[in-house]
């Protein structure tokens, strides 16, 4: 099961209790279905729970039945159909539109005055319009229509709620979407999905985490792999003095902390200054070792 209908099964469980909320989650419905007309109301889906609520929201905010229904165990898509001209000359005075008016998709926002009508009309929308992607892999939740109308202005509703989305275009149909965690899931909140909005936050701090410990983890490796080479570059340098003069040659406490060099070429220098004896700080072996450095180097130029 997608992430997308973890939440619409969720959304779908909510009671349908006060009729002005039953109006605005269907108005929502059928601005964002696939066809809400004059002739025809057609809402096609392939999520079950949903197919399953739409006559029951139905018969709560207009008392009417659908003329055609999704058959028994139906699966793929599913298509719930009312063409009958007195239901739907219902529905449309439910929204304060006349049937035989010339007809254009707004939103009546007189209907969604109270904030629950308006989550509720963002719900609606959600379920037959809407998508948002696992939060695991990204951050991504639309609502799709074909009226652009209807586009600006449920950006404004969306506004009034407190929300900042971002709209686009996609072959012909207008999108609303959000890309950032935790709009997604203040939305998911707003319109009733709790559980999932949770996940949604949930995936964000493991994420968070990840990258943090991936962060540190190269930032250790980078910071390792720069000591072995410090460590091998060292080596090479006493090696070549020690080779030519001798490590007797060395004043004691150079000769100290090249044997500890030697000794121990994988240590980082805080680690061989705890190891001196006597013990000795990072700075003064560091400045130890380059000492050495310089020497060997004086002494290879000196040769050419």
């Amino acid at each position: 099961m997608s992430f997308a209908s973890e939440v619409k099964n969720e959304l779908c469980a909510l009671k349908i209790d006060r009729k002005c909320c039953a109006v605005s989650e269907s108005y929502g419905v059928l601005l964002f279905c696939h066809t809400f007309s004059p002739t025809e109301i057609r809402i096609t889906t392939t999520n079950s729970a949903f197919a399953e609520r739409l006559p029951r929201l139905f018969k709560k905010a207009f008392g009417v039945s659908f003329d055609q229904l999704p058959q028994d165990q139906a699966e793929g898509k599913r298509s719930l159909v009312i063409a009958d001209r007195g239901k739907l000359e219902t529905i449309f005075s439910a929204f304060g539109l006349e049937i035989d008016m010339s007809f254009a998709q707004h939103i009546n926002f007189a209907i969604l005055e109270e904030s629950c009508c308006k989550a509720s009309f963002a719900r609606g929308a959600f379920l037959a319009g809407g998508t948002v992607t696992d939060p695991e892999k990204r951050y991504h939740l639309e609502l799709s229509t074909s009226h652009q109308s209807v586009a600006r202005e449920m950006i404004s509703i969306l506004l009034e709620m407190g929300f900042l989305p971002k709209d686009s275009s996609r072959l012909g149909n207008a999108l609303i979407y959000f890309k950032q965690a935790d709009a997604i899931a203040d939305f998911l909140t707003a319109i009733g999905a709790d559980v999932t909005s949770m996940n949604v936050l949930t995936a964000k701090v493991e994420k968070e985490m990840r990258n943090t410990i991936t962060r540190q983890i190269n930032c250790d490796s980078a910071n390792a792999d720069k000591t072995v080479a410090a460590a091998q570059e060292q080596i090479s340098a006493i090696k070549g003095y020690a080779a030519k003069y001798g490590l007797d040659a060395l004043p004691e406490a150079l000769k100290s902390a090249a044997l500890l060099r030697i000794t121990n070429p994988e240590a980082s220098l805080s680690d061989l200054a705890k190891l001196s004896v006597p013990a000795v700080t990072k700075s003064c072996l560091s400045h130890r070792l380059r000492k050495i450095m310089e020497l060997a180097k004086k002494e290879e130029e000196e040769q050419k």
